[in-house]
């Protein structure tokens, strides 16, 4: 794909991954509403579509996390090729674990209409456990791999610098204060909170490469390219034979 493709197909990602993640939380908020776990499991068997609903989106945040991967690789590979393949896989693992959501919803799909309420309690909590311990690991993975790709845009100056510098800055305190609130560190409003300049980065982030894509990569020192080349072309010179074409005297003037 051109790079003008990967930016357009970039930004719509960061966008539908934004809504569909949202919509999908408040789906499973719904159907797992409950004071206590027997509770909450009731809630589910009473919500099977709206679970199944959450499951569906579950599902998308994997490939919406795989596509907006390759689409940032193929914007910044060209600036460095090492940061930009480690940032890749840092996305490509936050989609990996984005599976665990959804196999932990299909696994509360089950576990909500046993009769054993006992088993069904002890299991469900550590089901419904799994699911904000693997959103903890996934977005601290994903703010590596965010700041990581940051960087590379803010170094090759290809989107504008105040932009650039709000993803990298976003991205850092992402990978500080997401582990913190996973220890429990960091609670209610404030949890909250630490995701707004993210937001703000990436929503004007993708609208930026929907419309405008991203500027040309920037030349890499010309003139100590002519410099090079200048250099080579007297080695050649300097090196060639006498008896090389080039060096021989015109017999006749």
């Amino acid at each position: 794909m051109t790079r003008t493709t990967n930016a357009r197909l970039a930004g719509f990602m960061f966008l539908f991954y934004i809504v569909t993640g949202v919509i999908g939380m408040i789906l499973f908020n719904q159907a797992t509403a409950g004071e206590d776990i027997g509770a909450r499991l009731a809630s589910i068997a009473a919500h099977m579509p709206t679970m199944g609903w959450s499951f569906a989106f579950a599902l998308l945040a994997i490939f919406n996390a795989l596509i907006l991967a390759v689409a940032l690789y193929a914007l910044t590979r060209d600036e460095d090729p090492d940061l930009a393949l480690l940032a890749l896989m840092c996305r490509l693992v936050e989609g990996a674990i984005n599976a665990i959501p959804a196999i932990a919803i299909l696994a509360l799909l089950s576990l909500a209409t046993k009769i054993d309420a006992t088993a069904a309690n002890v299991t469900g909590a550590l089901l419904l456990k799994v699911q904000e311990w693997s959103v903890i690991v996934g977005a601290t993975v994903f703010a590596v791999g965010s700041t990581l790709y940051s960087y590379l845009f803010l170094r090759a100056r290809s989107i504008p610098l105040s932009l650039a510098w709000l993803g990298v800055l976003a991205s850092i305190q992402l990978v500080i204060t997401v582990p913190l609130a996973g220890l429990g560190l960091i609670r209610g409003t404030a949890a909250g909170l630490m995701w707004l300049p993210m937001l703000v980065f990436e929503v004007t982030f993708g609208l930026r490469l929907l419309i405008k894509g991203v500027n040309n990569r920037r030349s890499r020192t010309p003139a100590a390219g002519i410099r090079a080349q200048t250099s080579s072309d007297d080695y050649r010179t300097d090196a060639a034979p006498a008896n090389h074409p080039a060096m021989r005297l015109p017999l006749f003037v």
